[in-house]
């Protein structure tokens, strides 16, 4: 019998079946549900058929495990049809740097999503819009969200001076330089649970201490009262969402007497011209963090929550219903950004390209860059016989 010469031969036939065998397992692994894998400095979690992109930013210590700490909260962001970036970063007093490598890590994913998608066959469309991605913080994290916003406004008005009013010509000037190479959050959604706008005295306990690094120049950078006052001169934030709670000792309530010292009031006060969707929810300041175990919510902070039932858990049902009302809310003017392109393409010609690339240090949480240093800190510096 004459040999077939479209036989395969077994050599052939146990290599194809051995590729076969690997790329399911790949893909399995992939496709797992609700399973977060690191793509760039992030924690994923891809969803099949995504209807947008949420990034989440966690407090201050919380923040650096976010998949562990916040775990629930994301898997029902993941389960109502998202998918879910954790974004951990590294403690440091300089918040404008951090949300420089947030801007950088988001451009990043915005090129491996769509690669990591179309691996296993899920849907890219959406990771192509950048309307299509939101932000979500807790603590801490609203703060590097409320900067991001901020940044976006430099951006898209280079010849407004209120920047170099507030944190001087000098610092607001190395904004602008690093800001040409990165994207804006333009039109993307931001939800804030429970905002902490961070200072010295919230990182450091003793206020003493907290005073004299303020002194020295050494405290955190931009401080409360910067960080407010340029929130406040912002014509941005009219996409955004904020989650309180009624107990909450740390970033504050609406029913506190004085927005001074409460971050929550004062947003709230503030924001209201700005359509500001807000809500008050029975809660401490960790209500959003926790695990589930059987029926119940569990962050083992006796400080805390401890354990909560489920069905008593508001936060998963506003922070959806938020993010819905946000999405189909009118975008903001198109006209405001028509008005500013003249001006932005001038100073992006005079910026040219020397932004320093890599934001980021060697490991994943580590988000931090330093801007230059003041005059306080030259003083310290010198005082010191560095």
């Amino acid at each position: 019998m004459p040999r077939n010469s479209n036989a395969l031969s077994p050599g052939s036939v146990y290599l194809r079946l051995r590729n076969a065998m690997e790329n399911r397992r790949n893909a399995e692994y992939l496709m797992k549900p609700f399973t977060f894998q690191p793509v760039s400095f992030s924690w994923v979690a891809l969803h099949p058929q995504p209807k947008g992109i949420i990034q989440f930013i966690g407090g201050a210590f919380f923040g650096s495990l976010p998949t562990l700490c916040y775990r629930h909260l994301l898997r029902e962001l993941y389960d109502a049809g998202y998918t879910v970036v954790a974004m951990p970063f590294r403690f440091s007093f300089r918040h404008w740097g951090i949300a420089l490598s947030l801007l950088e890590e988001q451009r990043r994913l915005q090129t491996y999503l769509p690669q990591l998608a179309a691996e296993v066959g899920y849907d890219t469309e959406v990771y192509h819009q950048s309307d299509r991605y939101a932000w979500l913080g807790h603590s801490l994290g609203c703060k590097y969200i409320a900067l991001l916003e901020l940044l976006c406004g430099v951006e898209l008005d280079p010849m407004d001076t209120t920047l170099d009013e507030v944190i001087g010509i000098r610092n607001a000037q190395w904004l602008r330089d690093r800001l040409a190479a990165s994207p804006s959050i333009w039109n993307q959604p931001t939800q804030l649970l429970a905002p902490d706008i961070s200072d010295t005295t919230s990182a450091v306990p003793l206020k003493s201490l907290a005073h004299l690094l303020d002194k020295l120049g050494l405290g955190v950078r931009p401080t409360r009262q910067q960080t407010l006052a340029l929130i406040d001169r912002s014509r941005l934030f009219n996409l955004t969402a904020m989650v309180s709670f009624t107990h909450d000792t740390v970033a504050g309530s609406i029913q506190d007497p004085c927005p001074a010292t409460s971050d929550v009031l004062w947003l709230y006060q503030h924001l209201q011209a700005k359509q500001l969707i807000h809500a008050e929810l029975e809660g401490k300041h960790l209500e959003p963090l926790g695990v589930k175990v059987g029926h119940w919510l569990v962050d083992l902070n006796p400080l805390d929550k401890f354990a909560k039932p489920l069905t008593d858990w508001a936060t998963r049902k506003t922070v959806l219903t938020f993010f819905h009302q946000l999405q189909h809310r009118e975008t903001e003017s198109e006209t405001v950004l028509e008005d500013l392109k003249p001006a932005l393409a001038e100073v992006r010609a005079l910026i040219g390209t020397r932004s320093e690339p890599g934001l980021f240090s060697a490991e994943p949480s580590g988000l931090a860059v330093d801007l230059p240093e003041t005059e306080g800190q030259a003083g310290a510096r010198a005082g010191a016989g560095q």
